[in-house]
């Protein structure tokens, strides 16, 4: 089938429309215009992904990262950044980046995280547009509907079963003080924590918390958890799961792979 009939009901879902300012989203490397036969979906590009996307001869990759993120400078192959992207166009891998759109669309990568820790979404954490008359935004804000009791320690339990997670960062003064509304920001969200305060919200949830902002958080008495930025590989499997949808619904001839690689630059020693 053609990329473009693929990539057309992607968008039906998660139109390009609401991307943050500046953002990179879209085809990036490649062409639409040809018969794709396998789709790999990857939270990140990187040497393993483009390795995996070759052993599985597939034609076109949509992420959530953009493999062009900073402007290059050229494209000699002896530097390991450039020589992913050159790898990309050498064996005709096709790449479509869907990365703040994900973050801000209705029922998309926020919602889907606070949903698995078992938190019901009642809104959005700060507005980044407004379309036809209706608000959206980044992030999600939601009540613990069960275990209204929960402590910040149990709730970080919860994230870390949530993810598959040994660990998460914490910034708390009383662990031990018991939370009901939660927010969350998939990525890098620190700088929405302002937004959080503002909600009311006991416990917000994003990686990537910078220490400063760490302190100026515990000063202003809101308590967060940074169980980091690679719990987005949630876009694989949910978007994987939109696309066997559709694959069904519209009768599509094409193969839906899952990213299998490990694209995470921490681990625990």
């Amino acid at each position: 089938m053609n990329g473009r009939e693929i990539i057309s009901q992607y968008e039906k879902f998660c139109p390009k429309e609401l991307s943050m300012e500046g953002d990179t989203v879209g085809l990036q490397i490649g062409t639409l215009n040809k018969e794709v036969k396998k789709v790999l979906v990857t939270l990140d590009i990187r040497e393993n992904t483009v390795q995996e996307a070759i052993e599985h001869d597939v034609d076109l990759i949509l992420t959530k990262h953009a493999p062009i993120f900073r402007p290059l400078h050229n494209l000699a192959e002896d530097s390991a950044l450039t020589k992913i992207v050159t790898d990309l166009v050498k064996y005709e891998k096709s790449v479509y980046v869907s990365h703040t759109n994900i973050d801000i669309v209705e029922g998309g990568l926020n919602d889907w995280l606070l949903e698995a820790i078992g938190v019901k979404v009642t809104g959005f954490l700060h507005q980044t547009h407004t379309i036809d008359g209706k608000s959206y935004g980044i992030g999600r804000v939601g009540k613990i509907e069960q275990d209204a009791s929960i402590t910040l320690q149990g709730l970080v339990e919860k994230v870390n079963t949530a993810f598959g997670l040994q660990h998460s960062r914490v910034v708390a003064k009383e662990p031990s003080r018991t939370v009901s509304t939660i927010a969350i920001c998939g990525g890098s969200g620190e700088k929405f924590y302002k937004d959080a305060l503002r909600q009311g919200v006991d416990v917000y949830i994003t990686g990537d918390i910078y220490y400063h902002t760490a302190h100026d958080m515990m000063t202003l008495g809101l308590q967060a958890i940074d169980p980091g930025h690679h719990i987005e590989r949630l876009f694989i499997e949910k978007i994987t799961e939109k696309l066997n949808v559709w694959k069904a619904d519209f009768g599509w001839d094409v193969e839906i792979i899952p990213s299998a690689s490990n694209t995470n630059p921490f681990q625990l020693i």
